[in-house]
């Protein structure tokens, strides 16, 4: 696997992590486990826990942010309106994984990237869209920030409500958004629909993958607690094996020492034996005559 893969796979590994538990629930270990990578692996691509959910996090606005501009760029404010409501709701179908991370308290570590600061951003899109149809209905449009957070606050909480309940389907759920919100409480239209465009513009749109149901949700984590058991027990094989091999390591660097020390031990004694030696040459050849010597020297 090459290291942009790596990469890839950890962000993605990551994202349902945190999904999942959150990021004070996600550790390092667990994401390093689950990739069947060592930790120092996870630092190396992103610096520790915090870089790769700021990364997750930040691919999640962009895309969501993407998706609610796109449907801004419609003609008619009504059809923007609807659009936009459209857009959250496919992203909440379509990327459940990352709304319930947005939608999550915020940690320091994603900075910027939190919930409010996106529907900050989105507002203010939407804010510029308010202008014009104050402007064109005699109202004040110095009132365009208010409204405009006004009205994302509720399609974002809508959206927060139907993660979980996803029902009736996001058409209708767009329909009845934008009927409170075009129409207001005293004009509510009693079978809201969406107008032609966006209902052709939707269907354009990919089906959504099936969700999986709650049986294959709990067959997923049991699948994945037994590769976390199977990975766990791989790295205690790998561990005892690595000790079980240090010890033979230290075993053979004794016996090496042990042989050193007798080599040692061998020269010296040879090298002892060897003065010895010198010093006995030496010694007989400054030794006296004997005394017989020194009397037939006499005669």
């Amino acid at each position: 696997m090459s290291g942009k893969e790596r990469r890839e796979q950890l962000i993605q590994i990551s994202r349902t992590l945190f999904a999942e538990k959150g990021f004070d629930g996600t550790s390092v270990e667990e994401i390093a486990a689950t990739a069947n990578v060592s930790k120092p692996v996870v630092y190396e691509h992103f610096g520790g826990k915090e870089g790769v959910y700021a990364v997750v996090v930040d691919r999640e606005m962009q895309k969501l942010l993407g998706m609610v501009t796109e449907a801004l760029s419609a003609s008619h404010a009504l059809v923007k309106l609807e659009r936009a409501a459209l857009a959250l709701l496919a992203y909440v179908e379509e990327n459940s994984e990352g709304f319930r991370i947005l939608v999550r308290d915020s940690h320091a570590a994603s900075g910027t990237g939190t919930f409010a600061s996106l529907i900050n951003d989105i507002a203010s899109q939407v804010e510029d869209v308010m202008v014009d149809e104050f402007v064109m209905r005699g109202y004040d449009p110095k009132l365009a920030p208010m409204y405009s957070q006004m009205l994302v606050g509720m399609v974002a909480l809508t959206g927060q409500w139907w993660l979980d309940v996803r029902r009736p389907a996001r058409e209708e759920v767009a329909a009845h958004l934008v009927n409170l919100a075009w129409n207001g409480l005293t004009g509510l239209d009693p079978r809201p629909r969406l107008t032609a465009g966006s209902r052709a513009a939707e269907e354009r749109r990919p089906p959504p993958a099936p969700r999986p149901t709650e049986k294959e949700l709990r067959e997923r984590e049991k699948a994945r607690e037994r590769e976390l058991k199977e990975q766990e027990k791989i790295r205690e094989r790998e561990q005892r094996e690595a000790e079980k091999l240090a010890r033979e390591q230290e075993k053979a660097r004794l016996r090496e020492l042990k042989e050193q020390e007798k080599i040692r031990e061998r020269e010296q004694r040879e090298l002892e034996k060897a003065r010895a030696q010198e010093a006995r040459a030496a010694a007989r050849q400054v030794r006296p005559p004997a005394d017989h010597e020194e009397v037939h020297s006499l005669e």
